[in-house]
């Protein structure tokens, strides 16, 4: 196994304990932690994307039902499912 810390190679030979390995395996990991980056707030960013795409989606349907043939086509619906259930 080898660590590389600060540009300085090290192998598992050169530690003088289990211990002393772990804390180079631990400030390795929080190395790769820093390099990926920090993902606080993502969830946040996914529900606003998802707020707006219902935001938009909720605009179409707006849209298509102001219109004169869809309202003409949901009042003919209506009528003929109260003329069948009265």
């Amino acid at each position: 196994m080898t660590i590389r810390t600060a540009g300085v190679h090290r192998g598992a030979a050169d530690c003088d304990s289990p211990g002393a390995l772990r804390e180079r395996v631990a400030g390795s990991g929080q190395a790769l932690r820093t390099l990926i980056g920090d993902e606080r707030g993502a969830a946040t960013a996914e529900y606003a994307m998802t707020t707006m795409a219902a935001v938009g989606f909720a605009a179409v349907l707006v849209a298509l039902l102001r219109g004169d043939e869809v309202r003409g086509i949901l009042t003919d619906l209506v009528h003929r499912a109260l003329s069948v259930a009265g």
